[in-house]
């Protein structure tokens, strides 16, 4: 059972949807865009879509994942190609590259939007912890007049999560998975090979039974980063010369493991001790 003050922020949720009319929704089929995706379908049935960008800065895990959450619960779906290393700017990984990304995106959802939709609605998981942290992407939303209606009824990341649960929905504790991009060094050049080891390396963690990790690239250096729970498997013998023996195999010299474990946006920490 839903305690008061969640029930009454999914209800409030519920009534601002309705009243904006069929959105189309950014789909990422992350825990935040599943929920809200899910939603909508409650709502409006075959009048809502759910859109996933199909990349080379997003895991192929990531958009099967989406591909069968939306199956499941039969959402109205559609997967587009945008390709981020062909936006001026974005290749370089300034600090503001999500901008450059989300812009893009977003642009091609408010074209599908206006175009299927008379109220030409475009929503995207954001919420209310998203505050906390550096993101561009959300000025990028609010420049093209996007919507985030997790935030603006006052979803925090764990109200999402308790809301997911009850719902049953499987996604309710799946792990963040940002853009392979923010893997790289703000200022370090994005390239497809580097995109390419990175989602290898993070697949042979996976397969260790390894969840909710960063394969953080520092040029030839990767730098592990997995939850603290999860320190003492990843140094087991048998997993570090596994570990080892796959990575340098996929051209890093160094292997390192982050003694502070996984932490959303550790990137940004440059940026913050500046």
């Amino acid at each position: 059972m839903l305690e008061k003050e969640l029930k009454l922020k999914y209800k409030k949720l519920t009534e601002a949807l309705k009243n904006a009319g069929p959105p189309v929704v950014a789909f990422s089929g992350g825990t935040d865009s599943s929920l809200l995706a899910f939603v909508c379908a409650r709502l409006f049935g075959r009048k809502m879509l759910a859109v996933t960008a199909c990349s080379e800065t997003y895991t192929k895990t990531e958009l099967s994942d989406a591909v069968s959450f939306a199956r499941k619960y039969k959402i109205p779906h559609k997967i587009i190609r945008t390709s981020e290393l062909g936006i001026k700017g974005f290749s370089k990984n300034p600090p503001n590259r999500c901008f450059y990304c989300k812009s893009e995106l977003f642009g091609k959802l408010i074209a599908i939007a206006t175009g299927k939709f008379t109220a030409g609605t475009v929503y995207d998981g954001a919420n209310a912890s998203d505050m906390d942290d550096f993101r561009p992407g959300i000025k990028a939303a609010r420049k093209l007049g996007v919507r985030s209606p997790l935030m603006e009824t006052g979803f925090a990341k764990d109200d999402i999560k308790r809301l997911s649960r009850h719902l049953k929905l499987p996604t309710w504790n799946k792990p963040a998975c940002a853009c392979l991009s923010s893997r790289i060094p703000y200022g370090e050049a994005i390239t497809r090979p580097k995109l390419q080891k990175i989602e290898r390396a993070e697949q042979v963690l996976n397969e260790l039974g390894f969840t909710g990790l960063r394969v953080r690239t520092h040029n030839k250096i990767a730098r592990i980063e997995v939850p603290l729970k999860d320190m003492k498997k990843i140094l087991r013998e048998e997993s570090r010369e596994f570990i080892i023996d796959k990575f340098k195999k996929l051209g890093y010299t160094y292997v390192t493991l982050d003694l502070e474990g996984f932490r959303s946006g550790s990137m940004n920490e440059v940026l913050r001790n500046k």
